[in-house]
């Protein structure tokens, strides 16, 4: 039940524009690289899908009065109608776009929904493991020490490797 407690904690922080970057991390802690990032990603995408839906039939009114005749959104809009999924996916690549307020503004635009989740999940799995790896390494060192056993030299190597990976994206 804990996986699926948190799938949905992280969908509702999604929806309510909390940052997800702690629970990513915590997901790592609880449930290990593979299932930690299984879980993130069903609850960033559907909480991602669920603010798109929300941005594009609840709140679009109030979206389109806001950026009504503004041409910086015009352009924008039109390049993602034309190529919608390349600039979502690279959109989700970039730590530099806020992903929560990105799920409610990909509504208002003409893109449609199966590219926006597709393009949306594909570039948002990169990040999603590595923050969860990195989460889970902080496992790892918390419990160096304990009644646990030690890890193999292949492990230690693995961890180590996957932390350049990691410090080096």
């Amino acid at each position: 039940w804990g996986g699926l407690v948190f799938i949905v904690l992280y969908i509702l922080a999604t929806v309510l524009i909390l940052p997800g970057f702690i629970l990513t991390l915590a997901a790592g802690v609880l449930f290990g690289v593979i299932w930690g990032s299984v879980a993130v990603s069903v609850g960033s995408i559907t909480g991602a899908t669920l603010a798109f839906l929300i941005g594009r039939y609840l709140a679009r009114e109030w979206g389109a009065k806001r950026i009504e005749g503004n041409e910086k959104f015009g352009a924008i809009d039109q390049a993602v109608a034309s190529e919608g999924w390349k600039i979502v996916g690279l959109v989700r690549l970039s730590p530099v776009f806020p992903f929560n307020l990105l799920n409610y503004a990909f509504g208002l635009t003409k893109i449609s929904l199966t590219t926006y989740v597709f393009s949306s999940w594909i570039g948002m799995i990169p990040a999603t493991v590595i923050y969860v790896y990195v989460g889970s390494l902080a496992r790892d060192i918390a419990t160096l020490g304990s009644s646990q056993q030690p890890l193999t030299s292949a492990e230690w190597i693995f961890n180590c490797f996957g932390l350049g990976i990691t410090i080096a994206l």
